[in-house]
């Protein structure tokens, strides 16, 4: 930590004193019969709300549709934070800003529960995602875990416990609700692996390499123009090689995540179409840092895997 990061802290912390002193002082706008959730960003916050219902009041830090590897935190992002019953962030090093400056800032006479969502869950390295050589991770694994209903429900089970560790008297409550969105993403995982294990194609070709879990739990490549990091800049190199790999296997379709420029792949769709004379297609794959096109989490994900079968060409 740098000398500008301790006076940053030091200063957020002496904030947060004045800031409860006056909140004991004076409570009438503090709900104190919810649960205070605080989270990272949109799959988080939709998975929280999903399994508290009525009893919880979720904060989301990130917001919607933001590039989460370049975001910072503000002041008012830990002062959320100190505030909060539960935090729960998405980890393999996606959000690390609130491990870096917001849970050091906190003090320590609150009782809260903290979730790395995706601890001890089977992550896959940055090299197995990361296929461009000219890629350079930037972490030590892939942390686009939410992408898949797999992981996504994994991620929401360490939800329900937290929520049952804080408030043990409505568990059935939460058991309830945490069922129900279980059930919904074991349904799309199961439909995930049967629809895509009739594909005629074995990989495909994307803006961005986030959909690495979808790519290994259902048995397909993806090639990016960028790799991991949603902020970097691809080389000419990568995309000449995309270009040349989409001719050579035939392949007519390519992604881009709305949220993000289309400009490379709109470049690469018409270098494809001018080698080959094939009109190429260009679909969507959420990556559903938000609420998209009057979609929610799970239904993205239903248009995820619509638009994968057409790629890779699935019956």
């Amino acid at each position: 930590m740098n000398k500008k990061q301790k006076i940053f802290l030091t200063s957020i912390a002496l904030l947060i004193t004045v800031i409860m002193g006056i909140a004991i002082s004076y409570n009438g706008n503090i709900n104190t019969e919810k649960v205070n959730i605080v989270v990272t960003f949109y799959p988080l916050a939709y998975l929280s709300q999903q399994i508290g219902g009525d009893l919880v009041q979720v904060t989301q830090l990130v917001p919607n549709n933001t590039e989460i590897h370049s975001w910072e935190p503000s002041a008012s992002s830990i002062i959320a934070a100190e505030n909060a019953d539960i935090i729960i962030y998405n980890g393999a090093d996606l959000d690390h800003w609130i491990e870096h400056d917001i849970l050091p800032a906190l003090s320590s006479n609150k009782l809260r529960v903290i979730v790395d969502s995706t601890d001890n869950l089977q992550l896959l390295s940055a090299t197995e995602t990361e296929i461009a050589e000219d890629h350079h991770a930037h972490s030590e694994y892939d942390p686009h875990t939410w992408v898949s209903p797999y992981m996504a429900k994994l991620q929401a089970e360490k939800i329900f416990n937290a929520l049952v560790q804080v408030d043990p008297e409505h568990q059935n409550y939460y058991t309830e609700r945490w069922e129900k969105i279980e059930n919904e993403l074991t349904d799309l995982d199961e439909n995930y692996q049967s629809v895509l294990s009739t594909a005629q194609k074995t990989g495909i070709f994307v803006s961005h390499e986030a959909f690495g879990y979808l790519a290994h739990r259902y048995g397909f490549e993806q090639y990016g123009v960028i790799g991991l990091s949603g902020d970097e800049q691809p080389s000419a190199t990568t995309i000449a090689s995309l270009i040349d790999k989409m001719v050579l296997h035939e392949t007519y379709v390519v992604y881009v995540d709305p949220v993000h420029s289309d400009q490379y792949i709109q470049a690469i769709k018409s270098e494809v179409q001018k080698q080959t004379d094939q009109n190429v297609t260009v679909l969507e794959l959420y990556l559903m840092l938000g609420p998209t096109d009057n979609m929610n989490l799970i239904e993205q994900m239903e248009m995820n895997l619509n638009n994968l079968r057409i790629g890779l060409e699935a019956t």
